[in-house]
C-alpha cells in the first residue's frame, strides 16, 4: 500500500458531522440487537468516519483478560488476537502487561502507538509489527472501576499524528457504546446465574413455588410438581386450590404463618408438614417460606422451597421406635449397664447400674469410667484396670474370669462379674466409638458358693478336710511321690470305744466328743500336714516326711495326746485313746483307694493287736490278701456274666407336688446272685468290677435286658413316664459303647425319651469332655439325664452350670439327716434352690419315713425315692 496516500493523513472535516452522528446512531442501536455481527457493522461505520484503514473492539473480562477481538480486518486482527493471548509464556495476557495502556485508558485517556514512537517497546510493539500495523488510536470503554474493553482505529502505514477529530469521533463513539456493553455484560451475567440456579434447583431434591399475594397465582417448578405427583395442567393455579392436600392435623400451623408473614410478625418461617399424593398417601413435606415486601411493609410475594423428608421421618420413627425399646429392654434387665464414649466418658447409665454404683446418671455423665465403676483384685484388693477400657484398647470383649471387688459411691464394698465390649462404627467394623460394660452383683451368690464350696470340702462339725476333699489331696500328693525329695505317709486313725460313748452318753455327747478330737488333732500336726475327718468316728493325715522314723514320731506325739486327753461330760471324765494304722507313699503307681484301704487294714490291726497303738504297714502284709480278693471278686463276676446271674430290681421315684403323674417314674437297681443263689449288694463287687475293667460288661447287660423287658412288655412301656439306668464313668468315656447303646436304640424300636441314664458326677467331671459329648448325643435322641449323689463333691457347683443334664439327685447322706439336723436340711434346702435356678428338676434319695417326706415337700423338692415310699422290687426275670 502507499502509505504517502494513506487515509490517515487526511485531518476529519466537520463536513463529516452528519456521519459521526449516523456511526454514533449505529452504536446506539447495538442495545436493541446485540449481536456480534451489529458490532461488526458499527465499527465499519467507525473506520469510514475516521478515514482508518481498521476499526476493532478487545473486550476485557472481570480478570482484566483480553478477549476475542471484533474487528473490520479479520485476518489483521486475527494475529494480533494471537500475539497478544499467547505471548507470555502461554498464558493469557491482561492489560497490566501493557502498563502505559493501562494507565492511559483507566484515566480516560485516549492512548496512541505512532510508527515512529512505539511507547510498548515489547509485547505491543512484536504484536503490531506482526500485524502489519504502523500505528494506533485507543480509548477504553467504561470507567476505572467498570472496564468492559479497548476501542480504537488503526492504520497500516504510519502517521505523526492522529488528529483531534478523529479522538472527539472515538469518544462520541465509545460513549455510545458503553450502555450496550453493560447492558450486555449485565445479561451475561444474569444469564449465567440462571442457569447455575437452574443446575442447582435441579441437581437437588427440593421443588419451589412462588406466590404473588395480589393475584393469588401461584408459579410451581417441575420438581414441586413431581414431590406430590400433580402435572402443570390439573387445575390448581392458585394457593388456595393447594390448601386441601394439606393434612387435617397440619392446617391449623400453616394458615398461622401465613398471617404472621402478612401482619410481618416474621418474614420467614419453617415447618413440617404432611401433604396428600395424587396417588393418595401422605407425604412429610420441609417448607423453608420467606415473604417479599414493598416499602409499606405488605406482603407483595411469598418464595418457598419444599423438601420431600418422608424416609427421614420414618427413619427417625423407626430409629425412636428401637431407641425406646432398647431403654426398656436395659431399664428391664436385671444386669447393670454402663457405655461410654471412645475416652471412656460416661454417657448412660441403666436403673440396676445406678444402684450397683450409687450413681445417678444426671452425676456420672460426662465423668470417666474409672471413677464410676471402681473395681479392685477379690483377694488382694490391689486396683485393676477397667475392664471397659481393656476392650476397647485391645479391641475385643472382656469377660471377667473371676469376682472383682467394686467401691461404690457412698464407699460400700460388693462382688460383681463383669462383661466388656467395644462399639463399633455400622460403616466401619474397625472403627471403635464407644464401650459397653454390664455387670451384676455377686455378692450373695458368691458367699454361697464359698459356704457350699466350704461345706463339699469340710466336715461341719469338726471344721476338719471331710473324706472327699481328703482323697483329692491324697491323689495330688501321690502324682507327687516319684518327683519330690520327701516321701509322704498316710494315717487312718480310729477312736477307740466311741461307739461307747455314743451309746451311754447319746449322739451329742458323741458330737461334742468328736469336734474335741478335731481340735487337738490341728493344734498338734504341722502346718504342711493335712487331717481330715474320714467317717463316723475315723480321721485320716497325710504327713511329708523325711523318713519313716519321723512320721512315727509324728503318730506318736498323735496317740500320745489322745491318751492324755480327758472328755468331760456329765461331770464324768472319760479317758480316750486312739488306734492308727499307718502306711507309707511310696510309688507315684498306687491308687487313693489302695492307700486308704491299706491304711484301713493296717488300723484295724492296731485294734485287734490291743488299740491305742500304731500298727505300720509292710509290704508282704495285707497287699496280697487284698490283691487276691479282688481278683477272686473279678472271676465270680466274670463267671455271673457268663452264667446270666444278674438281677434287675426297681425303686419308684414319686412326685412331692399335689398333682401325682399318672405314669410310673422309677429307677433300676442291680444285684448279682452268687453261686449258691444269695443276692449280693453292688457296693461289694462294683469296685472290682471297674477295677478290672468289668463295668462296661455289666453296664451292656443291664441296658440290652431293660430294653428287651420293656418292648416285650407293652402294659408296663405304656404306664412308664421314665426309667432311670445307672452308668459307670468308664461307660461314658468310651465311644464305642455310645454306638453300642445307639444301636440298641434302633435295634429295639424303644422310645429314648422313655429312659433317663445316672450318672456320679465324680464320673462326669473325671472325663468332661467326653462326658458331655456322650449326654448331648443321647439327649438328641431324646433321653434323659440325671447327675447321681449331688452334693457330695467339691466340683459340684462349679461344673453344674456346664453339664446339660435335667435332674439332679440329692445324696442320701444328707436326705437322711434333715429331719434332727438343720446343716443338712440346709444343704438340701441349697442344692434344691441351685437346680431349681440352673434348670433342673430334683430328686432326694433316702426319703426313708413320713417325716422326711414331709420336709423335702416344704424344701420345693420335686420327685423322692426310698422305703419311705416303697421297697425295691424285682422285674420280671422270665420276661427279661
Amino acid at each position: 500500500m502507499d502509505h504517502n496516500k494513506s487515509r490517515a493523513n487526511r485531518t476529519l472535516s466537520a463536513s463529516t458531522e452528519l456521519q459521526v452522528i449516523k456511526a454514533a446512531i449505529d452504536f446506539a442501536q447495538l442495545s436493541g440487537n446485540g449481536s456480534q455481527g451489529g458490532l461488526a457493522k458499527a465499527l465499519l461505520s467507525l473506520c469510514d468516519i475516521a478515514k482508518a484503514d481498521h476499526a476493532f473492539f478487545i473486550p476485557i473480562d472481570e480478570d482484566l483478560a483480553f478477549g476475542e477481538i471484533v474487528a473490520t480486518d479479520d485476518i489483521c486482527f486475527s494475529i494480533l488476537a494471537e500475539n497478544l493471548r499467547t505471548t507470555k509464556n502461554g498464558i493469557n495476557l491482561t492489560i497490566n502487561d501493557l502498563p502505559n495502556v493501562a494507565r492511559a485508558v483507566i484515566q480516560g485517556k485516549s492512548f496512541e502507538v505512532l510508527d515512529s514512537l512505539f511507547i510498548e517497546q515489547g509485547i505491543l510493539k512484536n504484536a503490531l509489527t506482526r500485524a502489519r500495523i504502523g500505528s494506533i488510536l485507543l480509548l477504553g470503554v467504561g470507567d476505572a472501576h467498570n472496564l468492559h474493553g479497548l476501542m480504537g482505529v488503526s492504520c497500516e502505514g504510519p502517521v505523526t499524528r492522529w488528529p483531534s477529530d478523529a479522538l472527539l469521533l472515538l469518544r462520541l463513539i465509545t460513549a455510545s457504546f458503553t450502555p450496550w456493553m453493560e447492558s450486555h455484560k449485565t445479561a451475561n451475567q444474569l444469564k449465567i446465574t440462571n442457569e447455575r440456579l437452574d443446575l442447582a434447583m435441579e441437581s437437588s431434591n427440593d421443588g419451589w413455588w412462588e406466590w404473588n399475594k395480589h393475584t393469588d397465582e401461584v408459579f410451581f417448578s417441575k420438581r414441586w410438581h413431581d414431590l406430590l405427583g400433580y402435572g402443570k395442567a390439573e387445575g390448581k393455579e392458585y394457593l388456595a386450590d393447594w390448601s386441601p392436600i394439606l393434612h387435617p392435623d397440619d392446617v391449623s400451623e400453616s394458615q398461622e404463618n401465613m398471617q404472621a408473614l402478612l401482619k410481618r410478625e416474621i418474614d420467614s418461617f419453617e415447618n413440617v408438614a404432611r401433604m396428600r399424593h395424587k396417588r393418595g398417601d401422605y407425604r412429610w413435606i420441609l417448607t423453608r417460606a420467606k415473604g417479599l415486601y414493598n416499602q409499606a411493609d405488605e406482603l407483595e410475594k411469598l418464595l418457598a422451597v419444599q423438601l420431600d423428608i418422608t424416609e427421614r421421618i420414618l427413619h427417625e420413627a423407626q430409629f425412636k421406635r428401637e431407641k425406646e425399646n432398647a431403654s426398656v429392654t436395659l431399664d428391664a434387665i436385671g444386669d447393670g449397664v454402663i457405655s461410654t464414649d471412645t475416652d471412656g466418658v460416661v454417657e448412660y447409665l441403666n436403673p440396676v447400674a445406678e444402684q450397683l454404683t450409687g450413681w445417678h446418671m444426671e452425676d456420672a455423665m460426662g465423668l470417666p469410667i474409672k471413677e464410676i465403676f471402681r473395681v479392685f483384685h477379690e483377694e488382694t484388693c490391689e486396683p485393676i484396670e477397667n475392664p471397659l477400657m481393656l476392650s476397647m484398647r485391645r479391641k475385643n470383649k472382656i469377660k471377667s474370669i473371676r469376682p472383682s471387688l467394686m467401691v461404690k459411691r457412698d464407699g460400700t464394698e460388693q462382688f460383681i462379674e463383669s462383661t466388656a465390649a467395644p462399639i463399633r462404627s455400622s460403616n466401619d467394623k474397625t472403627q471403635i466409638v464407644g464401650g459397653v460394660l454390664v455387670f451384676h452383683d455377686v455378692t450373695e451368690s458368691r458367699e454361697l458358693n464359698r459356704r457350699l464350696s466350704y461345706h463339699a470340702s469340710h466336715d461341719i462339725l469338726t471344721g476338719l478336710v471331710n473324706r472327699t476333699e481328703f482323697e483329692k489331696q491324697l491323689a495330688t500328693t501321690i502324682s507327687k511321690v516319684d518327683s519330690h525329695s520327701h516321701v509322704y505317709a498316710l494315717c487312718h486313725l480310729d477312736i477307740d470305744r466311741f461307739k461307747m460313748i455314743n451309746d451311754t452318753c447319746g449322739h451329742a455327747a458323741g458330737d461334742l466328743l468328736l469336734s474335741q478330737l478335731g481340735a487337738l488333732f490341728k493344734s498338734k500336726i504341722r502346718w504342711r500336714d493335712i487331717v481330715a475327718r474320714i467317717g463316723s468316728d475315723n480321721f485320716g493325715l497325710i504327713c511329708e516326711i523325711n523318713s519313716m522314723e519321723e512320721a512315727q514320731q509324728v503318730i506318736e506325739e498323735l496317740r500320745v495326746a489322745v491318751n492324755d486327753f480327758q472328755f468331760i461330760w456329765d461331770d464324768r471324765s472319760y479317758n480316750m485313746t486312739v488306734s492308727i494304722g499307718l502306711v507309707p507313699i511310696t510309688s507315684g503307681e498306687t491308687t487313693v483307694e489302695e492307700l486308704l484301704t491299706t491304711a484301713e487294714s493296717a488300723c484295724t490291726a492296731a485294734k485287734e493287736g490291743g488299740r491305742n497303738r500304731v500298727h505300720i504297714f509292710k509290704e508282704n502284709d495285707l497287699d496280697m490278701i487284698r490283691r487276691k480278693r479282688e481278683m477272686q471278686w473279678a472271676a465270680r463276676i466274670t463267671s455271673a456274666l457268663d452264667e446270666d446271674r444278674f438281677e434287675i430290681f426297681r425303686q419308684f421315684i414319686h412326685p412331692l407336688d399335689d398333682n401325682p403323674e399318672d405314669k410310673m417314674h422309677f429307677e433300676l437297681l442291680l444285684r448279682m446272685k452268687d453261686e449258691n443263689g444269695k443276692t449280693i449288694s453292688p457296693s461289694l463287687f462294683i469296685a472290682a468290677a471297674e477295677r478290672y475293667g468289668l463295668i462296661k460288661r455289666i453296664d451292656k447287660w443291664v441296658i440290652q435286658n431293660t430294653f428287651r423287658w420293656l418292648v416285650s412288655e407293652a402294659d408296663e412301656r405304656d404306664r412308664l413316664a421314665m426309667c432311670s439306668i445307672n452308668l459307670s464313668g468308664q461307660s461314658m468315656s468310651d465311644d464305642k459303647f455310645l454306638d453300642y447303646v445307639i444301636e440298641q436304640f434302633e435295634f429295639s424300636g424303644l422310645n429314648p425319651e422313655l429312659i433317663c441314664f445316672e450318672i456320679t458326677e465324680t464320673a462326669a467331671i473325671a472325663s468332661y469332655a467326653k462326658a458331655t459329648h456322650f449326654i448331648e448325643t443321647l439327649k438328641n435322641l431324646g433321653c434323659k439325664f440325671a447327675l447321681d449323689d449331688f452334693g457330695t463333691g467339691h466340683a459340684s457347683f462349679g461344673y453344674l452350670k456346664q453339664f446339660p443334664v435335667d435332674y439332679l439327685k440329692i445324696d442320701g447322706s444328707f436326705v437322711k439327716g434333715i429331719v434332727n439336723d438343720p446343716i443338712d436340711r440346709e444343704m438340701v434346702r441349697t442344692i434344691n434352690q441351685i437346680g431349681h435356678l440352673t434348670g433342673k428338676k430334683t430328686i432326694a434319695e433316702f426319703a426313708e419315713n413320713a417325716e422326711i417326706i414331709r420336709i423335702l415337700k416344704e424344701l420345693g423338692v420335686n420327685y423322692a425315692q426310698g422305703f419311705g415310699f416303697s421297697q425295691p422290687e424285682q422285674v420280671n426275670r422270665n420276661i427279661a
